[in-house]
């Protein structure tokens, strides 16, 4: 009976199962803010819906402000991971292309019925084109280092909050009346297309590298002066950043293109070609 029902005896030298190791805490931090962002722009979609659209606004500016947040944690902790990478970049597309856009409608593009959703969608749209540019431009290798401290086109946090202007125009006391929906339309359609349009931005992800030992104590006065400022009179703060972001746009160009210039004309210089752009003969 023994060789007929012979005893268990597993093989020792049976390769073991596989056995899931365990992920570093540092790992799941970046992600759990992106998590809790993107937790926040839903729910400001829902009290936009049931027309609290003062917090709706608010819970977008706070994402905005975690979105701003998760990058640098998951570099400063050496936490950054592919999973990482397009968790935040769907996270981004609902907080700053789905959910302002749906404020919008429920704010006054309603009064424009179909057109005022189609112009919704223009705006969602545009920012998940941008969005997925974005993921591309990050893995092309003939990209110039230099050109990491700018964007192609409006970022997505940017053109969230921007594009909420005339919401805080409206808390300040600027209502806007049903004949103001066309405006607002336009002016919705103008932040698209910046989003995906080709203008350089300036990032600034170089600011802070490296900082003057004379310029620290400034900065944290400003620093300190501009978070009072913004808690105090949020949306007086909010419409003036967003006038002075548009204003610093074409500070942004000239910049890129000086610094193209200087680009191109370091590479003529190493070729043995003089600097400055070709002469008419070879143009033509």
């Amino acid at each position: 009976m023994s060789d007929l029902f012979p005893p268990f005896q597993p093989d020792r030298d049976e390769p073991k199962k596989r056995r899931f190791k365990p992920i570093p805490f540092r790992l799941l931090a970046p992600n759990l803010i992106t998590l809790l962002g993107l937790a926040l722009g839903l729910t400001g979609m829902r009290l936009a819906i049931e027309g609290k659209l003062e917090l709706g606004v608010v819970c977008v500016l706070i994402a905005a402000a975690l979105d701003g947040v998760d990058g640098r944690l998951a570099r400063f902790l050496k936490g950054t991971s592919r999973f990482g990478e397009q968790l935040d970049s769907l996270a981004d597309f609902v907080n700053f292309g789905v959910v302002p856009a749906v404020i919008l409608y429920h704010f006054v593009l309603r009064d424009l019925k179909n057109l005022g959703w189609i112009v919704c969608i223009i705006f969602a749209i545009a920012m998940c084109l941008r969005l997925a540019r974005f993921n591309v431009m990050i893995d092309d290798p003939d990209r110039p280092d230099w050109q990491k401290n700018f964007f192609t086109g409006m970022p997505a946090p940017a053109g969230a909050v921007t594009v909420m202007l005339p919401l805080y125009l409206h808390f300040l006391g600027f209502p806007v009346q049903p004949y103001g929906a066309v405006p607002v339309a336009l002016y919705v359609l103008a932040c698209a297309f910046l989003t995906i349009s080709t203008v350089p931005m300036y990032a600034g992800k170089t600011l802070g590298a490296r900082v003057p030992r004379q310029w620290v104590a400034p900065i944290f006065v400003i620093v300190t002066l501009a978070v009072a400022l913004v808690v105090a009179y949020p949306f007086e703060a909010l419409s003036l950043i967003v006038i002075g972001y548009f204003a610093a746009i074409p500070l942004g160009i000239r910049a890129f293109r000086a610094r193209e210039k200087a680009d191109r004309d370091a590479a003529r210089a190493l070729a043995g070609q003089p600097a400055g752009p070709p002469p008419a003969e070879a143009v033509a």
